[in-house]
């Protein structure tokens, strides 16, 4: 099981433009797929390949980039970041239907975890969470709860008093645990939906292979 595209993405804006993260994303899947070619030559020939989710959405990228409003877009995310996304998922999902065709003895399943995330997101208390965008883990309080100086679990002095970074009571209730990764309850939701099949191409069948550790 493959999860990629989070850290290559939101980790490039931080010295590149809009413009030059979209343009480098053809190397990158490059790099990608001399990864997958040469497992395929170790003898693996299962892959299951999730696509990065709404990068936009994480209070860290929130935090750093969406102090304008003009580049908010729905829900509050970031707009660059999740245009990224989409092109980065676009050309990965060409990518996945590519190492099928050229190895047809192999099972390359690409799953859509972007609009999973995205649909938990816009849907949130549908799916009874009541913070959509907030970490539970953090400091600052509303609307993020996040400050890049200090991560979940750490104690700092910081403009001269000293904060915790502390859990929040209820993570059942937040999607985004510490800024950047999910919260069990919504890692749960978004591992039942893979599992309905109905965001894999191809649909699960009877006889693919099920890689339940997941991480996202």
């Amino acid at each position: 099981m493959i999860d990629i595209g989070q850290n290559d993405i939101a980790g490039a804006f931080y010295s590149k433009s809009l413009d030059q993260v979209l343009a480098s994303i053809p190397s990158i899947l490059e790099t990608f797929e001399v990864g997958l070619r040469r497992l395929y030559d170790e003898g693996g020939r299962n892959f299951w390949i999730h696509n990065t989710g709404p990068l936009g959405c994480l209070a860290q990228n929130i935090a750093k980039f969406g102090t304008d409003p003009t580049k908010l877009g729905e829900f509050g995310c970031v707009s660059s970041h999740n245009q990224a996304a989409k092109l980065f998922n676009l050309q990965l999902h060409a990518l996945s239907k590519k190492i099928q065709a050229q190895f047809p003895d192999s099972n390359v399943t690409y799953v859509d975890i972007f609009s999973i995330k995205s649909n938990l997101i816009a849907n949130y208390s549908r799916f009874g969470f009541e913070n959509p965008l907030m970490a539970c883990c953090g400091v600052g309080g509303a609307p993020l709860n996040y400050d890049s100086r200090i991560t979940c679990g750490q104690t700092k002095v910081i403009d001269g008093i000293s904060v915790t970074a502390k859990a929040c009571n209820d993570s059942s209730e937040y999607i985004n645990w510490d800024g950047i990764h999910y919260t069990e309850a919504a890692n749960n939701f978004v591992s039942s939906q893979i599992l309905t099949g109905k965001y894999s191409d191809p649909p699960f069948s009877d006889q693919m292979p099920f890689f339940l550790s997941l991480k996202f």
